[in-house]
């Protein structure tokens, strides 16, 4: 099973930006949906975006035209690109592979932490 490793978080003013990175153990060729997912203090973890194989995107509401999926396969890497940050934007941000729709697998890792604040 693929082991997902996330960086690039920290904290940033409102209105600044952050990339944030996800790095597989393995190919990604074989994964058709990859997403970003995010835990606000004291809240449940929620879809934020999502990338299929052919680079279709899907987007939470919350974060359309501000934030930027993208994919490597190559590099076996998934990129957020988030911009115009807001401070309801801060939380842990995780990636995972998508089975269905928005629906993740159940296997999760550590995430990286978004602070948006000034």
């Amino acid at each position: 099973q693929v082991q997902l490793v996330e960086s690039g978080g920290g904290l940033v003013q409102p209105g600044g930006s952050l990339r944030l990175s996800c790095a597989a153990s393995r190919s990604m060729s074989s994964i058709n949906t990859m997403g970003w997912y995010r835990q606000a203090p004291g809240k449940g973890r929620v879809f934020v975006a999502s990338i299929s194989s052919g680079s279709s995107t899907d987007y939470a509401d919350s974060v359309k035209g501000r934030f930027t999926i993208s994919r490597d396969n190559a590099k076996n890497t998934v990129d957020l690109q988030m911009n115009a940050l807001k401070p309801e934007d801060t939380a842990t941000y995780f990636c995972n592979v998508i089975l269905v729709g928005r629906i993740p697998r159940n296997n999760w890792g550590q995430g990286t932490q978004v602070t948006v604040s000034s």
